[in-house]
């Protein structure tokens, strides 16, 4: 397993988590929206495991502003982490599943990039984002088919994470991070084969 993310200490606390229920990982420290990082990060992966199988993309931001008060640095790093960082990581791992001839990727998207479910003000850059994760997803789903990569997204609600409490904190959260763990583990091996080009979204909030 590789581990990637800005932040050392973090990473360092996921690993000794992994490492206490038996498992080993590798870190890499890297801001995911920058390209010379994820391409780092997939050559270290491919030096010590040979081959990449799932790709997670999980990395995310919020910013909350009034679409008045929008300034592009806001707006520009939202998508930069959100969508940029998410095209990042797919393309290289899409050109060595497609060598492989096998591979899953999952996109985590949001309720709030689903057309039609309510949106709150202050997060116009954060819904554009993972509207655009979304969209990704299933074009990728489509060319991904020839080479037997499999492509899904999930767009939960109310998750009880941190993020949560900056963007929307008046949501009561119906979903723990531990839940969606599950419901990754359930795409990622092949009880998810038929899914491919799924959003799978989640109303924990209600």
């Amino acid at each position: 397993m590789v581990l990637f993310s800005r932040t050392a200490s973090r990473l360092d606390e996921v690993a000794a988590e992994i490492a206490r229920a038996g498992g080993q990982s590798l870190i890499v420290v890297g801001d995911v929206s920058g390209e010379e990082d994820v391409r780092g990060l997939f050559a270290r992966t491919m030096e010590a495991y040979g081959r990449v199988d799932i790709l997670v993309n999980c990395a995310g931001i919020v910013a909350t502003r009034p679409f008045v008060d929008m300034d592009v640095a806001t707006w520009d790093r939202v998508l930069a982490v959100n969508l940029r960082g998410t095209f990042l990581c797919c393309l290289q791992a899409f050109r060595i599943m497609a060598q492989q001839r096998e591979g899953v990727i999952i996109n985590m998207s949001s309720l709030s990039g689903v057309k039609g479910v309510e949106k709150f003000p202050g997060l116009s850059a954060y819904n554009v984002s993972k509207s655009g994760v979304a969209g990704l997803t299933e074009i990728l789903a489509v060319e991904g088919r020839p080479y037997n990569i499999r492509v899904c997204a999930v767009s939960p609600g109310a998750v009880d994470t941190e993020m949560l409490r900056q963007a929307a904190p008046h949501l009561r959260p119906g979903a723990t991070p531990a839940d969606m763990a599950e419901l990754l583990l359930f795409l990622a091996n092949d009880s998810g084969r038929l899914l491919s080009g799924t959003n799978v979204e989640i109303f924990s909030n209600l």
